[in-house]
C-alpha cells in the first residue's frame, strides 16, 4: 500500500473558532475547506477539523513540540483555550509538558524537546 497523505481529524462544535485557534496558536495554514471539513497544515502535519462536534472534552493524542511550554500555554489561553494545570519544572529543568484544551474541548499536549 502506498500512503499518499496522513491527517488527523478532530471534531469542532464551532469550526470557524477552531480554525482561528489552530491558525493563531500553531500557525496553521488552510489547504482545503468545504462546509464540513477544514484541513490545516501545521509544520509537516495535517489536521482536519470536522464540523458536528459537541464541545465535549476529548483526548486527541495531538502533541505539539515547542521551544517553551510555558509561553505556549500562555498563547493557548490567549486564543481561548485552557491549560487547567500550570506546567511545572522537573528536576531543576524548565517544564517539558503542558496538558491543554482547545476551544472545542479537544485535549492537546505541548512538549519541549529534552
Amino acid at each position: 500500500m502506498i500512503v499518499e497523505n496522513l491527517k488527523y481529524t478532530i471534531w469542532a462544535e464551532n469550526t470557524e473558532r477552531a480554525v482561528q485557534f489552530y491558525s493563531k496558536v500553531f500557525g496553521g495554514k488552510i489547504v482545503k475547506q468545504n462546509p464540513h471539513i477544514t484541513e490545516l497544515k501545521i509544520a509537516d502535519g495535517l489536521i482536519s477539523i470536522h464540523s458536528g462536534g459537541e464541545g465535549n472534552k476529548t483526548w486527541t493524542g495531538l502533541t505539539f513540540q515547542v521551544a517553551d511550554v510555558i509561553a505556549g500555554s500562555i498563547e493557548i489561553i490567549g486564543a481561548g483555550g485552557k491549560c487547567p494545570t500550570e506546567p511545572k519544572p522537573e528536576n531543576g529543568e524548565p517544564p517539558h509538558l503542558a496538558m491543554c484544551i482547545d476551544t472545542e474541548g479537544n485535549q492537546i499536549m505541548l512538549v519541549r524537546k529534552r
